[in-house]
């Protein structure tokens, strides 16, 4: 991002600050050669913030500078009032909550890579955000609309939507039994390779080699224990789906692939092709609340019948890769507590 507010290149996403003058023959004084940077360095720093959010941040960032052109405020430093009153515009527009939160943090990330650490205060910002929360809350909305978790019966039915004699079908069992599994992430399940998933004697190791909470890309083998049940078993969904992939000819590369009209498979699956795919399977199989279900209900799902299950939550956590004392496990946790430790539960109604 420039100094004026625009959004720079994807290799310019870090800006380094002005040199300083050279103070005469002051003694270890810095130089323009100090504060240079080769466009493959830029290019790394760029690439050190997750694609998906760079792309999102930059979103805001355009909608946030051309709102203020149209209202003729300065977009870089902005000041808390500009931020405040860009908030509220949202909240009247009708965005999510989750967007309105994205939009701030956008807004302030932007100002610190611009060297305006601290800038806008979000004070009245967040308050404005608040009264917009126990307005929707008054109106029958919720804060937050999340993806219901596919049971493991909703997930055998989604398998048996699929038809299993066609490649497209080998390939969707593979990604949604997979995907449950491992509690995946849509940017972790397509980003397999067939080099990182293996056959041992209990079941398959998945190797994850980034993910959201990984931002040093060290890597994690999961673990995937054989199923019970020869429709959703993770190691016989794997087989079939390789032996699909080595007639075809892909016997290195990426695991799930497109595949056209014809059968033909392709080459990889995209992350939004997930969400339909899924949401697809869900449809046809008849599950509840089909049209909300999405690539994320298979995360979901992992977590809760394994909680359900009896595993503890620091083993969900650490299977799913989230961050140890992560909220959004603790929500999945709640869902099968309120049931399970009802206060209603066997009183004789």
């Amino acid at each position: 991002m420039s100094h004026d507010g625009q959004i720079l290149p994807a290799g310019e996403f870090y800006a380094a600050p002005a040199a300083p003058g050279r103070g005469g023959d002051q003694r270890g004084a810095h130089t323009a050669a100090d504060y240079a940077l080769s466009e493959q360095a830029r290019a790394r720093i760029a690439d050190g913030v997750p694609a998906n959010t760079r792309r999102a941040y930059a979103r805001q960032w355009a909608a946030f500078t051309a709102w203020c052109a149209e209202h003729g405020r300065l977009a870089l430093p902005a000041t808390s009032h500009t931020l405040a009153e860009y908030t509220s515009q949202l909240c009247t527009n009708g965005q999510a909550p989750a967007s309105v939160e994205q939009a701030i943090a956008a807004v302030r990330t932007m100002h610190r890579l611009s060297g305006h650490t601290g800038q806008p205060a979000t004070e009245a910002a967040r308050l404005a955000l608040r009264a917009y929360k126990r307005e929707r809350a008054e109106d029958g909305g919720r804060g937050q609309r999340e993806a219901p978790p596919i049971t493991i019966d909703a997930l055998r039915a989604m398998v048996t939507a699929c038809d299993l004699a066609a490649t497209r079908g080998l390939r969707d069992r593979l990604l949604i039994v997979l995907g449950l599994a491992l509690m995946g992430r849509r940017s972790e399940l397509v980003a397999l390779t067939r080099e990182d998933v293996r056959e041992v004697a209990d079941g398959l190791e998945v190797t994850i080699r980034t993910s959201k909470t990984d931002k040093d890309s060290r890597g994690e083998t999961i673990a995937i224990p054989r199923g019970s049940h020869p429709l959703t078993d993770p190691v016989a969904a794997w087989r079939d789906w390789l032996h699909a992939l080595d007639q075809a000819g892909h016997t290195t590369g990426r695991l799930l692939r497109r595949i056209n009209r014809h059968g033909s498979i392709g080459p990889s699956l995209g992350a939004d092709a997930v969400n339909v795919i899924v949401r697809d399977l869900a449809v046809r199989a008849n599950v509840p609340y089909a049209h909300t279900v999405t690539a994320h209900s298979l995360r979901a799902g992992g977590a809760t019948v394994a909680y359900a299950a009896g595993v503890p939550v620091a083993v969900i956590a650490k299977h799913g890769r989230w961050a140890a004392a992560s909220p959004v496990v603790l929500r999945y946790i709640r869902a099968v507590d309120r049931w399970r430790d009802n206060a209603m539960r066997n009183v004789g109604l």
